[in-house]
This record gives C-alpha cells, structure tokens and sequence, in this order.
C-alpha cells in the first residue's frame, strides 16, 4: 500500500529557485499527509512557457530568453535540490522541469528516488504546437519504466498521452504507477475534459494507477503574461489533479480549481483483480498479429565510431559503384 499525492500548485514565473523552494514546501506538506510518491505539473520548474500560447513568435523573444536564464541543468544546482528533498522526507518525486542542454531547452521528466538518485531522465518525444518554437524534441532513451522505493514508475506528459505507441511501451516494460504531467490552467473546461477522459482511459487499458498533476495560475500571473481579455480567458480551466485506480474509478476527489493536494493510497492487489480480467501486454495482447519496435538509443549529435567499425570502400569502375576493399 503506497500513498500518493497529485500536486497542484502555481510556479513562480521569475525565478526558478524560487519555485523549488514553493516546491518544498508542498513535499512537507504531503510528507505530512503520509505520501510516499509525489507528482507536480508539467515543467513545473522553472514554470510552464505560458507566454508562447498566448503571443505570436515574434513578441517571445525576451520572455523565451528569461526562460533559458531560468533552466534547469542536469545535472546541477537544482538537481541536488530535489535529490535532498527526495532523502529528507524518504519521497519519490516526479517533477517536470525546462532542461537546459547547450543552446536548446527540453521539456524533461525526472524521477528522484528517496536514495536522491535520478532513476530516469526523459525528454517530451514530440512538443505540441506552440510549444515547438520553445523545445527541442527528444529520443526513445527514457521511454521506460524504473524502480523506485514505490515501485515500477514511468510518466508521459501532457499530449504524449495521445501517442498509443508510447503509452503501450511503457505498459509492456510493467508500468505499476504511471505519472501523468499536464500544464493546467490552459484552454478551459474542454481541457480538464479531455484530461479525465486520457488519463482513465490509460489506467483501464494498462491496469495501473495514474497520478496526474496540472499547474495553476492566480489571477495576479494571468494578468502578467497577457493583458487582453481573449488571450486571458485561454489560459483559463484545464485543471485537473487526480489519482486514478486501475478500474479507472477515482481515489479521491480531483482537484479542478485553486491550489491543493490530491491524495489517495494505492493497493497494489488492484492491479491484479484488473490484470485478471485485462492483461493488455499479456494474455489479451496478440503478438502474433502487432507488434511495436521502438528505437531506445540516444540520439546525441556527434557518433563516435572507431576505426575498425569503418568498412574502407573504394570506386570500382567496372560496375560503376562504390564496394569494400
């Protein structure tokens, strides 16, 4: 049995120590409330590039450097923040952070476990619309599941979610709890619609719990990123943190408005009783009929290959082609 917390609170949207030390705070208070594994919203640190939703490319260009000012390396300063908070109150954490990595920014999802070692590092495979002028895109190598003190974990973030491909990879690597990260305070009510709707589904279909955190934003942070009245009404709604059971029946009660803590305890043997009936990656699976391959190497910029691996060629006139020595 594991206690579990679903974290919705606002970032702050100058500074990002400022929003790990906002960060903390809710870990205590979950600690408190007896939780063992923690989720917070999609980049949550330094906050979420709410700007290039709301305004044209061309008007972004102080506000996505601000954002570069404020990103997380990894590893570095913040990193070993959260690490000593995972050790500190014996909780793993997910948090969604803006990783700085040379001069691109990536939407990367951590998983700190409570021995403060990163079990997984795993950029956004594809960033969605807007978001493309702001993250690089990243590769198959954190497409898993990882151990953790709370058991097999794996996460996708926000529109992720409407890849069945990366959502089937994680279930067949024996997702247990899958950490669901979205934005909030995005779009409105169809958004928070939309949330229910993916995040259930994926517990049903992968007889696992799913913990979904979205961020808030006060009225106060709206008016800052925008001041017309439609842009404002767009980054309104489209919160949604809850906890999820493998039957998709909700754990508690989800949280739609404001800042809170969603809180429920998750019983393994759920997972079984749903399994028994539905094993996607198992007895109801055909792989006979589909199957998925899924390219889990890095995929760094430079390829260092040593000299033996290098076949010599040469031109071979007679059939007018390149052939090995």
């Amino acid at each position: 049995m594991i206690r579990a917390a679903a974290i919705q609170i606002a970032p702050d949207l100058k500074s990002g120590a400022a929003t790990v030390s906002r960060m903390c705070d809710a870990v205590s208070d979950a600690a408190k409330e007896g939780a063992r594994l923690a989720v917070f919203p999609e980049t949550f640190v330094p906050y979420y590039p709410y700007f290039s939703f709301v305004e044209p490319p061309v008007s972004t260009g102080r506000a996505h450097l601000s954002l570069y000012e404020e990103a997380v390396a990894i590893p570095g300063p913040i990193t070993e923040t959260l690490s000593r908070v995972a050790i500190d109150f014996d909780m793993v954490l997910c948090v969604g952070v803006n990783e700085r990595d040379g001069g691109s920014l990536y939407n990367t999802q951590l998983i700190i476990d409570t021995d403060g070692a990163i079990k997984l590092k795993r950029r956004k495979i594809t960033p969605t619309f807007h978001e493309r002028m702001i993250w690089g895109r990243g590769d198959g190598s954190g497409l898993k599941v990882v151990d953790t003190a709370v058991g097999r974990v794996g996460a996708l973030a926000c529109w992720e979610h409407y890849n069945p491909l990366a959502r089937y990879t994680l279930m067949a690597d024996g997702e247990q709890i899958h950490c669901a990260q979205f934005p909030g305070s995005m779009v409105g009510q169809i958004f928070a619609d939309q949330i229910e709707v993916t995040i259930r589904h994926h517990a049903l279909e992968a007889g696992c719990f799913v913990v979904n955190s979205t961020g808030w934003l006060s009225d106060e942070q709206r008016a800052s990123i925008t001041d017309d009245p439609k842009m404002l009404k767009a980054l309104s709604g489209g919160c949604y943190s809850a906890i999820i059971g493998p039957d998709g029946s909700h754990l508690c009660e989800p949280i739609t408005e404001g800042e809170g803590i969603a809180i429920a305890d998750l019983d393994f043997e759920q997972i079984t009783k749903r399994k028994r009936m539905l094993d996607s990656v198992g007895h109801y699976s055909r792989p006979d009929l589909f199957s998925l391959s899924v390219n889990k190497a890095p995929q760094p910029a430079i390829n260092s290959l040593n000299e033996r691996e290098i076949e010599p060629i040469e031109y071979n006139e007679s059939v007018s082609e390149f052939q090995p020595v």
